[in-house]
């Protein structure tokens, strides 16, 4: 108690001496001096509990009244929560410059990634900030565990009670959708002599990140039962590692004279199950993979790293661990995995830990969605340092940009929803200038009836059928697509999804994009044709196809467990593949995208940081600026040219459909008549329709798809 009275008007660092004259002593803190040495301190006010600033916006939007179920017993455990810690203004625009500078080939810097530990030294918080932040945490009897290199998180254990008494808010469980989670009822609060640093707690909440893998939610069985009428009697042409190859252009680059195909190369990743590695051995076999070096293996990085075996994400993680290493089949493929803890997600951990590690990889792909406003300041302020930290050590980071659309909360925070209810949000997993936001498209003949034309009728000895290139759409299985209603003849999503015939497809299923309500415009985002002079970091940056079968066409991989919704991965059997072997979603496109990084990597000869810049500056070259585009290209280069796209284009231009779904209220929502259903517009007032793909970047599919050979060979 006088210790108590004593905290309230002294310094904290009084404090901590007494707290040492008594015997008190941290054996992490002496082992772990993160921060910088040479920063000033940005802690100077007496720390003084009765003075309390409350951290706005860390209450999740799930944690609400009808949804609460009570508060948890005090003693219920809550290890390995994150504090999130920040750098002075000067200290972030000095990082931004260097990151900038190692990727700018004219620099010194070139190429000369920083590791964790520089980080933490040059650019970290003051090592003294970070020590009164610990000893603050320690004197309110939480444990701490662990500090990032990089300064910026402190992974500290606890109880509930613990919280309410160093945080000033209760831990309460809810019940949503049948679901049991927990969180915290009120926004945190802390003293306000430590604000100039804390940012917030990344999460006092259970509410996970998701996967963002889609399995088909129709009856493939033919005739199509949900599926335009029309396809009944349509071959289902699914997409495996060859057929990708063709369609993507990257077998040149195996049939080089030095052929490029991830050799030397690692690509990690990041998920919160481990899986049975037979699934990927059976997987390059049946795609004829097995011939190639690459290899397989499941690690648990770290420390507070907890091996979570097999869980619900098996399925994702699967088919991560398959196409990381099916565009690259000579590249050494890693699962990292961790255990979620109570309230922090495994996969954090696992990528958290590496970027730690002295060598860590070149190369990361996560499929799994959540929604900023969700993460809250906390949250997404971690995810930012994690991918920047990335960035600077030279890691290439793939996120998938999400299955709903533009309404990213939607898709995170519903089961299955049907239409948006939240308005437009991006992924805040994704949405980082640090990090690929890779989106989804969908392929476009079946809509034109042209499927003979790219399809073989049957399979060669590895499982491809893909004769070519073929013309894309964005992935939109709504009723607001504009490829669906047109296709039944109507003139609007509006009417459409008001319909009877339209009431079959109220469905948000779409490759995700938006603008991120968090991060402002990257300075490589800008001056292109299409991109929006809208002062914010807008998603995806580029896709692949990703389709669930709506079209007559997914994505084939392997998950036999069938505790996990699993099934003999046998591809000679139809009714198997259509219904367990194949799926869609962005999930997919994370993977390939970071086993096209692989190629990169080993035809440039090392990692090369985050690829965002170089995509935009070959983009510009390709497309022409804003003010100036290139319309020979445009036109050349558009995805709807199918087989006779030109040759040359690095990206193909998605110019055909839209990633706009069905909405109802008031959020970013067309309505004319309140009793029916709306499209997801930037305006309540008129049709802004969000949105459609337009020439050059747009938010349905980013940049386009990619020749990956011209892609490799024109990197600079």
């Amino acid at each position: 108690m006088a210790l108590h009275r004593y905290f309230q008007h002294a310094s904290f660092l009084s404090i901590w001496t007494i707290l040492a004259l008594i015997g008190f002593s941290n054996p992490v803190l002496a082992a772990n001096q993160a921060g910088s040495p040479t920063a000033a301190p940005r802690i100077v006010d007496a720390i003084d509990e009765a003075h309390l600033i409350q951290l706005a916006g860390h209450t999740h939007p799930l944690a609400v009244p009808r949804y609460d179920a009570g508060a948890v017993e005090d003693s219920f455990a809550m290890p390995h929560m994150f504090l999130q810690l920040r750098r002075g203004p000067e200290q972030e625009e000095a990082l931004e410059r260097s990151i900038d500078e190692r990727q700018d080939p004219h620099s010194a810097s070139y190429h000369q990634w920083l590791t964790a530990e520089e980080l933490g030294t040059h650019f970290g918080p003051a090592q003294q900030d970070v020590e009164t932040v610990s000893q603050w945490l320690s004197a309110h009897g939480l444990q701490v565990n662990l500090i990032s290199k990089n300064g910026l998180t402190i992974d500290v254990s606890g109880t509930a009670g613990q919280v309410r008494e160093a945080f000033h808010t209760e831990i309460h469980k809810y019940v949503v959708n049948g679901e049991q989670h927990i969180a915290n009822v009120s926004d945190p609060s802390i003293p306000a002599a430590l604000t100039p640093v804390v940012v917030g707690v990344v999460s006092l909440h259970n509410f996970m990140p998701k996967t963002a893998v889609m399995k088909p939610t129709k009856s493939f069985t033919f005739p199509c039962n949900g599926c335009p009428d029309g396809l009944s009697g349509v071959t289902q042409y699914d997409e495996g590692p060859s057929d990708l190859a063709t369609i993507y252009n990257v077998t040149p680059l195996y049939k080089a004279s030095k052929p490029i195909t991830g050799k030397g190369q690692t690509v990690v990743v990041l998920e919160d199950t481990d899986i049975n590695p037979a699934d990927v051995a059976t997987f390059r076999k049946a795609f004829g993979l097995a011939s190639y070096s690459g290899s397989f293996a499941q690690i648990h990085p770290g420390t507070g790293c907890t091996d979570p075996g097999i869980g619900s994400a098996e399925m994702e993680a699967a088919l991560d661990a398959e196409w990381a290493g099916a565009v690259a089949p000579d590249a050494s493929v890693e699962l990292a995995s961790c255990a979620d803890t109570t309230t922090n997600f495994g996969g954090f951990i696992a990528a958290q830990n590496l970027l730690d590690s002295t060598s860590p990889p070149p190369i990361m792909s996560l499929s799994y969605i959540g929604c900023e406003a969700s993460e809250g300041p906390g949250g997404n302020a971690y995810i930012n340092s994690l991918w920047q930290q990335a960035a600077g050590e030279g890691v290439s980071v793939f996120v998938a940009a999400g299955d709903g659309g533009a309404a990213g909360c939607d898709a995170f925070d519903l089961p299955s929803p049907n239409w948006s209810d939240t308005g437009i949000a991006a992924n805040a997993l994704a949405s980082t200038p640090y990090d690929v936001a890779t989106g989804g498209t969908d392929f476009l003949d079946t809509y034109e009836q042209t499927n003979a034309i790219y399809w073989s009728s049957s399979n060669n000895s590895i499982g491809k059928s893909a004769k070519s290139y073929v013309p894309e759409m964005p992935w939109n299985n709504s009723c607001a697509s504009n490829m669906l209603f047109s296709y039944y003849g109507y003139g609007s999503g509006l009417t459409f999804c008001n319909s009877s015939l339209g009431s079959n497809f109220l469905d948000i299923s779409a490759g995700s994009g938006a603008p991120s309500l968090v991060y402002s415009k990257p300075h490589w985002q800008t001056g292109i044709v299409g991109v929006p002079n809208d002062g914010k970091r807008d998603l995806p940056d580029v896709s692949l196809f990703a389709s669930n079968g709506f079209w007559s066409h997914a994505v084939l991989y392997c998950m036999s467990d069938p505790d996990e919704g699993g099934a003999p991965c046998d591809y000679t059997n139809d009714t198997d593949t259509l219904l367990y072997n194949s799926a869609g979603g962005t999930s997919f496109t994370a993977p390939q995208f970071a086993s096209i990084q692989a190629l990169i990597n080993q035809k440039a000869g090392g990692p090369q940081g985050n690829p965002d810049p170089i995509y935009y500056a070959l983009a510009k070259a390709e497309f022409g600026g804003s003010s100036d585009p290139d319309v020979m290209n445009l036109a050349e280069c558009r995805a709807s040219r199918g087989n006779r796209i030109s040759s040359s284009c690095i990206f193909h231009d998605v110019t055909a459909g839209n990633n706009a779904v069905p909405c109802y209220g008031t959020n970013n929502c067309y309505d004319p008549s309140p009793s029916g259903y709306g499209i997801l517009s930037t305006s309540n007032l008129s049709l802004l329709e969000a949105y459609r793909a337009t020439k050059g970047w747009d938010f349905a599919t980013g940049l386009g798809s990619i020749n990956v050979t011209n892609l490799v060979n024109n990197w600079p």
